[in-house]
């Protein structure tokens, strides 16, 4: 029995519109005669989706009774026994009720296809199983059900439901996808903007992966060399010269041009190893491809264009872009050179760019690596093989009579023997002595250098020729191999390097440690100077007594650009090993120059710390003293005044007043101390766990309690906080909210738990601010629309925002549905782990002597 297809309906998030265009399908089929059954789908009492049922038939589900409650599931047994041509099941990740036949719906498909029914499907992208950990840290949420990815893979057909994040908010806020109460919690927490987009480019990305798989199989099945031009995917070719620099950045610029554009980076070596390129070179080159989105390929081949156009045609490229050749005119008697050749062999459906540089015919450069050395004993154990052999084998056989012919195979042996162990030269010394003692000793006329019978000299010459040759590949063979051996240390050495160093796994420290191992030093230190002459400075040390003041002190120094070096002591090392030392200073370099980088990266945020705390402090001088100031002198302008006789009731409420303003002061006062101080850096930001109810409550001081609705409930988890920071951000967001919300339409407070973070909700009724707007509103002393000049200079959203970025958490601006602004201030939940700097600075806990500002 044929196995059944499969289609599945791909989307971005609920209400895209997967199980639409699931019934549409299923109308369309019908419509040509297609027997087609709904075996499972959920309307969720959407109408249109309901309409769509209409028409179709649908197979009774099996009731189900679990823990109390009676449910309903798909009833596998009664879709196979209809056996319809196509069944349409919706859900296809969702977790069966136990007792059902299969544990997941997936596997009830399954059996659908294998009973060879066709089956339409729905799934969105947050289900898939490799991407559960992604969709967690983009949402917060952890994805329950979930299908295996191998079994969306195996798909027939795969189509994605697509619809813009803002399409889909106003879906879903005329309540089009969930019932109205439920509205407000969807799009404040799971269909924010951020969350969907990035929803949306997983999908659009994954689809594009398969998209690109089913391809590749194809033109593999049908064996299609030529390239189709799907997407532009450029392929530089690098030498390891200076200017693969230059072709990286132009062929990024082309990629840029087009869309989806590709670019692979490939240095194609020889297999025989002799020749490479500066590896402090490719691991620059390597870096720049990554950083500019690009990746990078080390191919082996002999013959460099054709290996060039194999790889270029095996990733389906449509430009390479090579540089003009270096060779000095002189050179091209021995060939067109790469460029040529490429541009001669790509055919038509492969462009082909030559680049110009500053490295134009100013000759290769490039570092070859000589033959290995056999070592002195070897060496000379083969001469004595070669010349004491001879003369042993000749008194040998003086005594044993074995004939001509097993004379020279003998001979001949003792050349192998030399070749193998002191290589060609004592070979060629041995096959000259073997023949001068076969004509003396064994060729007639005996004990004489001439030769009577013609046959006997050409057995000489042929035995010569033969010793010479059989020398020379075993000599040939044996430099191979130890040059292999070495190639694989060297390239074991060089992957550790490319895979820890480059993605930043290594400290300068660990690095020099791991060279004085590698060549078995005493010590190694990374020097360095400022200028030609400065004196040498130690950025990094490892081992016993390392070279200090100058490079020349030390056994072995390996340049690293105009003011650095490798310093290494112990013992001299011999020439082959300082290729790989130069990869070993290369990224000595790199990891210094990262770390440095580092440190300023985090010098220029504490200065840029210190600017917002600065801001913020004087923002709120400016701004939040005038108010109580102005009620304290109103009061106490009343009070002094004689031309009225105020009441013992007005004087207690104006001294009231008097009081309040200025505990305010006082409060506010303190806390604006303390960020002085934070900002001077004579005392840590106090960070408590407390409740949000307990402090939200007092930002409220003063507001008409008759304009504001409060909704912090007590089961929220606790937040990592300074009380004092956060109840002036939320006073000065409430402040702002009432200002703009109009007469009769109260501000909304709310908070929600989100993963590792509490988010509270100060949400308006007003006009709202446009979405160019949003990071403007923030800005010191910008006041939005036409506020009156009595609303404020514009301070409040500005100190709000200083405040909750110092406390480690954001505050940004959302649309409210149906109208108006919601503030949105993210927390630290209490218990989960602080963002800390790379050198252990951040918030720190509050001290247990110390009071809560």
């Amino acid at each position: 029995m044929a196995r059944g297809k499969l289609r599945i309906y791909l989307g971005a998030a609920p209400g895209v519109g997967k199980t639409y265009a699931m019934l549409s399908e299923a109308h369309r089929r019908m419509e040509r005669g297609t027997d087609c059954v709904v075996a499972f789908v959920e309307h969720h009492e959407r109408p249109r989706t309901e309409v769509m049922l209409h028409g179709l038939e649908q197979v009774p589900r099996k009731e189900l009774e679990y823990r109390g409650g009676r449910f309903t599931e798909m009833d596998v047994d009664a879709v196979l026994t209809r056996r319809p041509q196509v069944a349409l099941v919706d859900e296809l990740a969702h977790t069966n009720i136990p007792g059902s036949r299969n544990a997941r719906r997936w596997q009830d498909v399954e059996e659908m296809l294998a009973a060879g029914i066709d089956v339409i499907s729905t799934v969105n992208i947050q289900h898939l199983e490799s991407l559960g950990d992604v969709v967690e840290s983009i949402t917060g949420v952890r994805q329950q059900e979930t299908v295996p990815d191998e079994v969306v893979r195996r798909a027939d057909q795969i189509e994605l439901v697509d619809m813009s994040p803002q399409a889909l908010r106003r879906r879903m806020a005329h309540g089009n996808i969930y019932q109205p109460d439920k509205v407000d919690a969807a799009l404040s927490n799971y269909f924010r903007p951020g969350n969907l987009t990035a929803l949306r480019e997983l999908a659009l990305l994954w689809v594009a992966d398969r998209v690109d798989e089913y391809l590749q199989q194809y033109r593999s099945e049908h064996r299609v060399s030529k390239i189709w031009g799907s997407r532009e995917r450029i392929v530089v070719g690098l030498t390891g010269g200076p200017e693969g620099r230059t072709l990286i950045r132009r062929a990024a610029r082309l990629a840029e041009k087009g869309a989806g554009g590709e670019v692979l980076a490939v240095y194609i070596a020889r297999s025989d190893g002799l020749s490479a390129a500066s590896p402090k070179e490719l691991a620059v080159q390597r870096a720049l491809v990554e950083d500019l989105g690009g990746t990078f390929h080390h191919v082996v081949g002999d013959d460099i264009p054709a290996a060039l156009l194999d790889f270029a045609r095996g990733v389906n490229a449509t430009q390479i872009v090579l540089g003009s050749s270096r060779r000095k005119t002189w050179q091209y008697v021995f060939g067109p050179g790469v460029g040529a050749t490429v541009a001669r062999e790509s055919g038509p459906d492969l462009d082909v760019h030559i680049v110009t540089h500053g490295q134009v015919a100013k000759g290769r450069g490039l570092p070859v690596a000589r033959g290995a050395r056999l070592g002195r004993s070897r060496i000379l154990s083969g001469w004595l093989v070669g010349l004491l052999g001879p003369v042993a084998m000749a008194l040998l056989l003086n005594a044993v009579d074995l004939g001509l012919a097993n004379d020279m195979l003998l001979f001949l042996s003792l050349t192998v023997a030399a070749a193998l162990l002191g290589g060609l030269l004592p070979a060629l010394a041995s096959a000259a002595f073997g023949s001068l003692l076969l004509n003396y000793f064994y060729t007639p006329p005996l004990h004489r250098l001439t030769i009577a019978d013609p046959h006997n000299i050409v057995a000489i010459v042929i035995f010569v020729g033969v010793a010479v040759s059989v020398a020379s590949v075993v000599d040939l063979a044996a430099r191979r191999t130890h040059q292999a051996a070495r190639l694989r240390a060297e390239s074991e050495i060089l992957s550790f390097l490319a895979g820890n160093v480059l993605r930043g796994e290594t400290s300068l420290e660990e690095l020099l440690e791991r060279v004085r191992e590698t060549f078995g030093m005493e010590s190694a230190a990374l020097l360095e100077r400022a200028g030609d002459v400065e004196p040498w400075t130690c950025a990094g040390r490892a081992g016993f007594g390392p070279p200090l003041e100058r490079p020349e002190d030390a056994d072995v120094d390996m340049p690293v650009g105009d003011h650095m070096a490798l310093a290494l002591t112990g013992r001299v090392l011999p020439a082959e090993d300082r290729r790989v030392l130069a990869a070993f200073a290369a990224q000595a370099a790199v990891v210094l120059d990262r770390r440095r980088l580092r440190e300023e990266a985090l010098r220029a945020r504490a200065l840029a710390e210190g600017n917002r705390i600065r801001t913020a402090l004087l923002a709120a001088v400016s701004h939040d003293l005038r108010t109580p100031l102005a009620g304290i002198k109103a009061a106490v302008t009343s009070l002094r005044s004689h031309d009225v006789d105020w009441s013992e009731e007005d004087r207690a409420a104006l001294l009231e007043g008097i009081e309040e303003g200025a505990d305010r002061l006082d409060h506010l006062v303190g806390n604006l101390l303390d960020m002085s101080r934070l900002q001077t850096g004579t005392v840590t930001a106090i960070i408590r766990e407390v409740d949000l109810d307990e402090v939200v409550p007092m930002a409220l001081v003063g507001v008409d309690e008759a304009g504001v609705e409060l909704d912090v409930r007590e089961t929220l988890p606790m937040v990592s906080v300074d009380p004092g920071l956060l109840e002036r951000s939320v006073a000065n967001l409430v402040e702002n909210a009432v200002k703009y919300s109009p007469s009769g339409r109260r501000v909304m407070i709310s908070a929600s738990a989100i993963a590792d973070r509490v988010e509270v909700r100060v949400v308006d009724r007003g006009p709202g601010v446009p979405d160019e707007a949003k990071e403007r509103i923030f800005e010191p002393f910008q006041r939005y629309g036409d506020a009156p000049r009595g609303a404020g200079v514009g301070l409040g959203l500005a100190v709000a925002r200083g405040f909750a970025e110092a406390m480690g958490g954001t505050l940004t601006a959302e649309d409210t549905p149906g109208g108006g602004l919601t503030m949105v201030l993210s927390l630290r939940a209490a218990g989960s782990r602080p963002e800390v700097l790379p050198s252990g600075e951040g918030l720190a806990e509050p001290e247990p002597e110390r009071e809560a500002s």
